[in-house]
C-alpha cells in the first residue's frame, strides 16, 4: 500500500493482508456484475421475453441489496482507497434501475405511443440523471432524498399485473415529480431507525417478486395483496418520518415563551 502514500507525508497508510485487499476487490467486481445484468437486460426486452427481464432484474436487486453490506465488511474503502466504489454504484443503478426498465417498458407496449410516448419514456431518464448527480440524493442519516428512482418497480408491477398505458404514463409522469419532492425515503439496509423490520420486509418483497413472476400470467391475490403491503409500509412510514422530522426541527428552533 505504500504506493498510495502523499509524497512528503510522514505517515504511511496502513497495511492489509493480501485476503482482505483481495475480498474488496471481489466485492467491487460482484457490484460490477450488475452493468452485465443491465445489458442482458436490454437485450431481453428487445427480444421479446418480457419475464426474462425481470429475472435478471431481480438478480440486479439482489446484488444492489447485498453489495453495500459487503463492501463495509471487507472495509472496502481502506483497502482500495483509490477506486471509488460509490460511483461504480451509481452507474450500475442508473443502468438497471433507470435505463433497462425504461427499455423494457417500451419495448412491452407499456408506454403511450408517438411523441407523447417518446416524452413520458424521456422523463424517469431526465429526473433520474438529475438526482444520481445530486450531492444530497443520500442524506447523512442514510434517507434517499426524493422519489429514489425505483423504475424498475414500476415496470415488474407493469408487466406481472397488466397495467395499461395510460396508467403506466400517469405513474411515471407523477414519481418524476416526486423526485424533486423533499421527502426522506427509507433506504432498507442503513436507515437506522427500525433496520431490522425493513430488511425482513423488504426480504419478503423481493420473495413475493420472485413467486409473482413465477406464477405470471395468473398472480395470486393473496401474493399481490402482500407485494403492495409493502410499498404502502414503506411508503407510509417515509412519509411519516419525514412529517415527524420537520416538525421536530420546527419546535427546536422555536423560542420559548
Amino acid at each position: 500500500m505504500r504506493e498510495n502514500a502523499v509524497p512528503g507525508d510522514s505517515v504511511a497508510p496502513p497495511s492489509f493482508p493480501l485476503g482482505l485487499r483481495l475480498a474488496g476487490a471481489g466485492v467491487h467486481l460482484y457490484t460490477a456484475l450488475g452493468s452485465v445484468l443491465g445489458f442482458w437486460i436490454v437485450i431481453a426486452a428487445f427480444e421479446g421475453n418480457a419475464i426474462t427481464a425481470l429475472w435478471l432484474g431481480l438478480a440486479a436487486l439482489w446484488i444492489d441489496g447485498t453489495d453495500g453490506m459487503l463492501a463495509r465488511r471487507f472495509r472496502v474503502k481502506e483497502t482500495i482507497p483509490w477506486f471509488d466504489g460509490a460511483r461504480m454504484d451509481d452507474i450500475v443503478d442508473y443502468l438497471t434501475y433507470v435505463f433497462a426498465p425504461i427499455v423494457l417498458l417500451w419495448t412491452t407496449d407499456r408506454l403511450p405511443g408517438g411523441p407523447i410516448g417518446w416524452v413520458v419514456a424521456a422523463l424517469p431518464l431526465l429526473a433520474s440523471c438529475y438526482q444520481f448527480c445530486r450531492v444530497d440524493a443520500k442524506t447523512a442519516d442514510h434517507f434517499f432524498l426524493g422519489f429514489p428512482s425505483y423504475w424498475n418497480v414500476v415496470a415488474f408491477y407493469a408487466i406481472v399485473l397488466d397495467i395499461g398505458r395510460s396508467g403506466v404514463a400517469i405513474t411515471l409522469v407523477v414519481l418524476t415529480v416526486l423526485v424533486f419532492v423533499p421527502v426522506r425515503y427509507v433506504y432498507p439496509s442503513r436507515t437506522a431507525l427500525l433496520r431490522n423490520l425493513n430488511l425482513a420486509l423488504a426480504g419478503v418483497w423481493l420473495v413475493t417478486y420472485a413467486v409473482l413472476l413465477a406464477q405470471y400470467p395468473d398472480p395470486n391475490p393473496v401474493v399481490v395483496a402482500l407485494s403492495l403491503g409493502y410499498l404502502v409500509y414503506y411508503i407510509g412510514l417515509s412519509l411519516y418520518l419525514t412529517v415527524g422530522g420537520r416538525l421536530r426541527s420546527r419546535q427546536a428552533v422555536e423560542p420559548r415563551g
